[in-house]
Parts: structure tokens; C-alpha cells; sequence
């Protein structure tokens, strides 16, 4: 791994810059490379062939502009694709997923109880966090609901308003959803409806994403392989759909204005 080398991300859409900025914040001297596939977002419908074909593209194409290591910055594609992502970057480029790091906190912070999972259909069908969680702490029972309008609501601007607040109240009200200790964020997206979700719950319940567990994974996996970078760093944001408007809305997920450039790898 040459230490200088960027990271390498790629999620459905935008949603995965959340966990970009984390990275971001948490190793500020890291450059990244981001690619978001806007040719097929969401992936929460996608069929698992597709997108283990799309994870597989898109792995390729960032090995090819340098990635130091690839970070499937998407819940849906972590479900269906991480041993995909593996194969294609083979032993010499490690791979992180979302779902592994917030997995094992939960199984280390809670002894028993009730642990909820709001996500897309995509990834609530595999239940992998269930499975994930409950095999590394028996005492746990995860509760999954599916909330498919939220990725695509908050991908039009809609959320911290009234029209956000029904949705999320609707989804969150569900029986499935009662009495947890902890709600897992199981979309890149949903840190924008963050707040609104914890006032849900009046603060009451754990409102967790993977975006810090995720940095905290990455930082170690660079520590041990001695390739912190050591800056000054650089950040490209291809997409393989672009729009103006999709551009201008990438400043909500990254907090500040950045330049996509349209890699077509689809043609």
C-alpha cells in the first residue's frame, strides 16, 4: 500500500458521502476518491446480481485510479457485494464495509435487549444486521424495518421539514420498532434525518450511523499496515449520471461544494 495513495469509496448515490466526511474529519491528511453511481441509484431496489455486478465495475475502476483501499460506502452494497468487492481487489487492497464496524460496537456496548435497524428493502431483506449482531452477542434481538422512501426523499432535499418529520414518524410509530435501546441508521443517507430521529425518541434511544465506525476501522487498518498518509490531501467525486442539480446538493452530504466529474464506465 503506498501511503500516499487515495481511499476509495462509492455508494448508490450521494449518501455515501456522509461517511466521506467522517473519514475526512477523523484523517484529515487522507485523499479521497469517491464514485457514486447515479447511472443506477437506488440500489435498495436493485436485484443482488445487479448490484454485485455494479460493486464489481466500480471496485475496478477506482483500483485503476490508485485506491490504496476501498470503502463500500453503502449499506445495500456491503449486504450483497462485500465478498464481490474482496475477489475483485484481491488480497493486496483491504475492503471495508458499514455494516461490520457499528455491528460490533452494539455487540460490545449492549449485554441484551432490543436493538432496532431502519434501512432500504435492499438491505433489510438480506437481514444481515440480525445476523451479524445476534452472532456476535446471543443476549441481542435486532428489530428491522424497511423504510424505502427515505434514501430517495432525502435525495431530493426533503428532510429536517414537516414533510420529513410525517415520514420518519410513520416508519419509526411501527410496533416492529418498540422498546429498543439502540436504532442503527442502516443507509448511508439517513444521518441528514438524524436529528429528526432522535427527537423521535426524545433522545431516549442510541441513534447510531456507520460513518465514525467506519473512519475508526479505516484508521486502523492504515495504522497496522503502516500507510497513514501523511497529506497534503485531495478529494474527486465521479459519478457516472451527471446532473447540475445533483451536483448542487452533494454541499448538503459533504459541507462544502465540490466538483463532480461524469465517469461514464457503463458505455
Amino acid at each position: 500500500m503506498k501511503a500516499n495513495a487515495p481511499i476509495g469509496l462509492f455508494d448508490s448515490g450521494i449518501g455515501g458521502l456522509t461517511v466521506a466526511q467522517s473519514i475526512k474529519a477523523a484523517l484529515p491528511n487522507e485523499s479521497l476518491i469517491y464514485f457514486g453511481d447515479t447511472a443506477h441509484l437506488p440500489y435498495g431496489d436493485k436485484s443482488a446480481s445487479s448490484i454485485r455486478h455494479y460493486a464489481a465495475k466500480i471496485t475496478s475502476f477506482l483500483i485503476e485510479q490508485g485506491a490504496k483501499m476501498i470503502v463500500i460506502a453503502c449499506n445495500t452494497a456491503s449486504a450483497h457485494a462485500y465478498q464481490t468487492v474482496c475477489d475483485v481487489a484481491g488480497p493486496g487492497i483491504p475492503v471495508v464495509n458499514v455494516i461490520d464496524p457499528v455491528s460490533e460496537y452494539i455487540a460490545k456496548k449492549y449485554r441484551s435487549g432490543r436493538i432496532g435497524v431502519i434501512g432500504t428493502k435492499g438491505t433489510i431483506s438480506t437481514r444481515i444486521y440480525p445476523r451479524k449482531i445476534e452472532a456476535l452477542n446471543p443476549e441481542l434481538r435486532v428489530a428491522s424495518r424497511a423504510t424505502p422512501l427515505l434514501a430517495s426523499m432525502i435525495e431530493e432535499g426533503f428532510f429536517n421539514n414537516k414533510i420529513s418529520q410525517a415520514v420518519v414518524h410513520s416508519y419509526l410509530e411501527h410496533p416492529t420498532l418498540k422498546d429498543i435501546q439502540a436504532l442503527v441508521l442502516g443507509c448511508t443517507h439517513y444521518p441528514l434525518i438524524r436529528k429528526e430521529v432522535e427527537a423521535f425518541y426524545n433522545n431516549g434511544v442510541e441513534v447510531l450511523d456507520s460513518g465514525q465506525r467506519v473512519a475508526e476501522e479505516v484508521r486502523e487498518i492504515l495504522k497496522k499496515h503502516k500507510a497513514l498518509a501523511k497529506g497534503p490531501a485531495s478529494y474527486t467525486f465521479h459519478v457516472s449520471d451527471y446532473t447540475s442539480a445533483f451536483e448542487k446538493s452533494t454541499k448538503v452530504f459533504f459541507e462544502e461544494k465540490i466538483k463532480l466529474k461524469e465517469s461514464r464506465i457503463w458505455d
